[in-house]
Order: structure tokens, then C-alpha cells, then sequence
């Protein structure tokens, strides 16, 4: 399927100096128990459980965006939040789950051991495997577990009932509640971290597990994101930031929308996503499945705001750059970019300028989509799933549609981006997040020498 060139183009900007120092291409020489590949894939979503529902609706563009019911805890109406809408997964089952009592996890814990449950699946890995301490997990959430911390909140300070406070809330509450129970339940003794950057922090996990892996302290990782954090306060807060869009609450499948002209803001969601990383020697003697080589890993703070990018890009420019200087590629190897792009009237414009600055007169050839324009900003999840995306198009030769984009903003222009599903040669991936807090974080992936060459261009 031919791509469609953006309405509007911007000249692209003088070409930047950046700080960046790159080698010429070359591949890593290091062992293969140093590189790390992909070899499981598990996603829990508001448009499909599993790889196999997500990535068809994806390709479909089919949003998972729908009205917010209401709040259980409260007798509050909807219509006195501004942002009425956001990707709920509606139809997640905790009976699902590999352990006894599901109902001692916080919601957003559950949907991680749900998504990691299908990753460990997926990779045919036999857990607990017989070396444990050669097994870590590294799992990004923004904002932990909130569903259970505004119940207990009303408790207190409503009913002020705190003898009746549950008696496992603060293991519930913790961000690490779901990295410990993806530990105990598979019974993986390694490095065991939580990572919070807001929205880039999965995008972190899987940076760090290459960097683990690197090292020499795993033989296998496993590193996604998590969040449920679709609550009153919550959703109050982000309210007030004036971060959400308002102007589709009775039409909610069009509210994210990227690019777009329309756009006024993101979209609250929640999911999990989560990738079994291991080291290519260790998945090549096991004779295992490979989607992709984690390749390259970039990661700055701006030191510049807590909630607005840099606007000429630069900062992020530079992430990008450190993570394609330690895949030890040019930027002309990336055929594709998963893009944060949230769906802000700010935060889009940056980003593409910030392309613009890395790829110059190349960036509008390059395949650029944006998952969250269908399941909305899962924040600690977002670059997980970002990431199995970007390895879906390695593997596939199609890039997923951006959903809604009716009418490309010339602020934000690129060739690249389309509403429609993109066929093509996919070589290279990279992922974008960028979060709260001026952190940054970029993800490159490769096809890998193990897995089969996508589809030619057509």
C-alpha cells in the first residue's frame, strides 16, 4: 500500500551541531552472550489481550477509546470532569492469572503479571529455569498502585475508618509491587529493579535490561511497563495540568489524535506490555524464536522543565542520536520511528522538529506511526508498548495506521506518518518516550540475524 504524503511540509530546520560524536556504522563487536534479542511478547490493552487481538487492531486502527463509566468509590457524576474519556481494557479477567490470589494486587499489577504471563508464554522459556539468579526483571510504571490507594484514601478520610485500611495496602501501593510478583511467581532471583520516569519509563526497563545483559549480569530479562491509573484523583489531577482533551467526550474514538490539527490533548489509559529479552547466546542455544535485536539505548534529562519539552527539539534530538551512536548506526539505517506523540498541542510539533534535526531532508521517508492515537497515553506502559510495535513491524514489514489523522497539522507535518497501514523493507526501528520530569528515553531495534527478512518495499 502506497503511503500518503503529508498536505503540508515544513522546510526543515538549519542543520543542528550536536554534541554527539558518531563512528562510522559498524556492527558490535562483541560476543553474542553481550548481544540481546527478543524472544517473547505479551500485551494486555484497551484494543486486545495478546499479541495476536493487538496487533490486528492496530493494523486496523480500531481505537480502544471510550466514555469513562464513572468511579465506583464515589457518587460522582462524570460530567463534572472536563476529560470524560480514555483506553480502558474492559475486558481483562484477573481468574487469568497464575496465582492464587489476585485480588492482593493493585489493578495495574495485575495487568503486568497478565501481559508477562504471555511473554514468558510466547518465548517458550521453562520458568524457573535452572539457573534463577541468571534471570531479572526490570518493569517501568509511572504512577504505581492507585486504584488501590484511592480506595483506602476514602476509607480514611471519608468514612475515617483506618482500622478498616486493607491490611496489604502498602505492598499493593508500591511501585514495585509488580516487578516483586513477576519475581516470586516465576521464581526469576536476578536483578530486580522498578523504573519510574512518568511516560518513558518502560522505555527505560528495556534500556536497562540491554545494558544488564551487556554487562554480563542476566542471561535473560524481563522488561515491560504497567499502569491503572484511571481514577478520580488521578484523572482530576491530569485535569487540571490541562494535559487531556476535552473536545470529544461524546465522541470519544476520535479524541487521540496525533498530528492532527484537531488535537487538544491525550488521552488517559492504562495496559501492560512486556518483552522477554535474552541474550542472543543464550535464545540461540535453546533454539529459540527471535523477533529483533535490542540494538542501541539513549537516555538524557533535558534539565529543562517538568512537564514541556525543550521547543526547538534539540534535547531530544540528542537522545535519539546516543541511542543510534550505541547501535553503532547512521541515521539513514532507520526505515521506522514509533513516535511518543501524545496528541498535545506542544508535545507533537517538538518531537517532529526534533526528527527533522537527526534525519534532515530523510525524515519524511521514514515510516513514522503513533500507537497511543488508538489506545490512548498508558504513561509507564506507553514505550513498551511502543517498543513490541516496533518489533511487530520488523517482523511484519507493516507499520499500523495513525488513527485520526484527518487533517495533518503543518506544525507537525511529516511525510512519513499516515492514517493508513504502511507496507515496507523495516531494518531498523526506533522508539521514542519522553516523560515528566525532562527525562528521555530512545530504544533502537534491529532485525535479527536469526529472525527472517521483512517483505520488500512494494
Amino acid at each position: 500500500m502506497k503511503r500518503k504524503p503529508a498536505k503540508v511540509r515544513r522546510k526543515a530546520p538549519a542543520r543542528h551541531k550536536s554534541p554527539v560524536r558518531h563512528r562510522a556504522p559498524a556492527a558490535h563487536r562483541v560476543g553474542d552472550d553481550r548481544r540481546a534479542v527478543v524472544t517473547g511478547l505479551g500485551v494486555v490493552s484497551s484494543i486486545g489481550i495478546g499479541i495476536d487481538a493487538f496487533w490486528k487492531n492496530a493494523l486496523a486502527g480500531r481505537s480502544g477509546i471510550s466514555v469513562v463509566p464513572g468511579f465506583e468509590a464515589l457518587d460522582l457524576p462524570m460530567d463534572v470532569y472536563r476529560s470524560q474519556v480514555a483506553g480502558r481494557v474492559t475486558d481483562f479477567d484477573p481468574a487469568r492469572l497464575p496465582i492464587q490470589h489476585p485480588e492482593r494486587l493493585d489493578r495495574y499489577a495485575q495487568l503486568s503479571l497478565l501481559a508477562t504471563k504471555e511473554a514468558l508464554d510466547d518465548s517458550g522459556l521453562p520458568m524457573p529455569l535452572r539457573d534463577p539468579y541468571r534471570v531479572g526483571v526490570i518493569i517501568g510504571a509511572g504512577m504505581g498502585g492507585m486504584v488501590i490507594a484511592e480506595e483506602e484514601f476514602v476509607k480514611v478520610y471519608q468514612h475515617l475508618r483506618p482500622h478498616r485500611v486493607h491490611p496489604n495496602l502498602v505492598p499493593m501501593l508500591t511501585l514495585n509491587s509488580a516487578s516483586g510478583i513477576l519475581a516470586i511467581t516465576f521464581g526469576a532471583k536476578g536483578v530486580n529493579q522498578t523504573i519510574s520516569t512518568a511516560c518513558s519509563s518502560s522505555a527505560h526497563s528495556i534500556g536497562q535490561a540491554l545494558m544488564a545483559i551487556r554487562a554480563g549480569q542476566a542471561d535473560v530479562v524481563v522488561a515491560g511497563g504497567a499502569e491503572s491509573s484511571i481514577t478520580p484523583l488521578s484523572l482530576a489531577g491530569f485535569c487540571a495540568l490541562r494535559a487531556l482533551s476535552t473536545s470529544f467526550n461524546s465522541d470519544p474514538t476520535r479524541a487521540s489524535r496525533p498530528f492532527d490539527r484537531a488535537r487538544d490533548g491525550f488521552v488517559m489509559g492504562e495496559g501492560a506490555a512486556t518483552l522477554v529479552i535474552e541474550s542472543l547466546a543464550h535464545a540461540r542455544k535453546r533454539k529459540a524464536q527471535i523477533y529483533a535485536e535490542v540494538a542501541g539505548y539513549g537516555a538524557t534529562s533535558e534539565a529543562y522543565h517538568m512537564v514541556v519539552p525543550k521547543e526547538d527539539g534539540s534535547e531530544i534530538a540528542v537522545t535519539m542520536e546516543l541511542a543510534l551512536k550505541d547501535a553503532r548506526l547512521a541515521p539513514s539505517a532507520v526505515d521506522h520511528i514509533n513516535a511518543h506523540a501524545t496528541s498535545t498541542p506542544i508535545g507533537d510539533p517538538v518531537e517532529v522538529t526534533a526528527i527533522r534535526r537527526v534525519f534532515g531532508d530523510r525524515a519524511d521517508r521514514i515510516l513514522v506511526n503513533a500507537t497511543k492515537s488508538m489506545v490512548g497515553h498508558t504513561l509507564g506502559a506507553a514505550g513498551a508498548l511502543g517498543a513490541i510495535t516496533c518489533i511487530l513491524a520488523l517482523r511484519t514489514g507493516l507499520v499500523h495506521p495513525t488513527a485520526n489523522l484527518d487533517e495533518p497539522d503543518e506544525t507537525c507535518a511529516i511525510g512519513g506518518i499516515s492514517r493508513d497501514v504502511q507496507e515496507g523493507s523495516v531494518g531498523v526501528a526506533m522508539l521514542n518516550a519522553f516523560g515528566f520530569g525532562s527525562n528521555n528515553a530512545v530504544v533502537v531495534f534491529r532485525a535479527s540475524p536469526d529472525a527472517p527478512p521483512p517483505p520488500r518495499r512494494r
